[in-house]
């Protein structure tokens, strides 16, 4: 199972989008995708902020919300999230406050993240991450 951020779920939003994400994510099922109330925030900041905000709302309702189950940062993430930043600040690798809360919520559901991001998500470990963006 999938959990979407920012980076990989605004590929539907672009006019010329990443051709081996779009292929991938259309051929999943709407039970394995996922993604958070971070990314759900994080989207619709990003369509108020463009030039065309009724447009990109528009397509989110029309082909993003109806696809994918939103996670919310719960108890249990926020146990790990606490968990995690001590950790990766001990270490001198932290991660920016969004992405942590991204996470913290894959780690919670044992999601797989999908991200153009690796740079990012790869500093966590114990998370498995995949850029889709590209040809494999």
């Amino acid at each position: 199972m999938y959990l979407f951020d920012t980076d990989a779920l605004s590929q539907i939003l672009k006019k010329n989008p990443s051709v081996p994400f779009i292929r991938k994510i259309a051929s999943l099922t709407p039970e394995v995708q996922f993604t958070t109330t971070i990314t759900v925030g994080e989207l619709v900041y990003g369509a108020y902020k463009s030039s065309r905000p009724e447009f990109f709302i528009g397509r989110l309702e029309e082909l993003v919300w109806p696809n994918i189950h939103i996670l919310s940062f719960d108890e249990s993430a926020a146990k790990i999230y606490g968990k995690l930043r001590a950790e990766m600040e001990r270490k001198g690798t932290p991660l920016a406050e969004p992405d942590l809360r991204i996470v913290s919520i894959a780690l919670c559901h044992g999601l797989t993240v999908i991200t153009g991001n690796m740079r990012h998500f790869s500093k966590v470990p114990e998370l498995a991450v995949e850029n889709w963006m590209h040809e494999s």
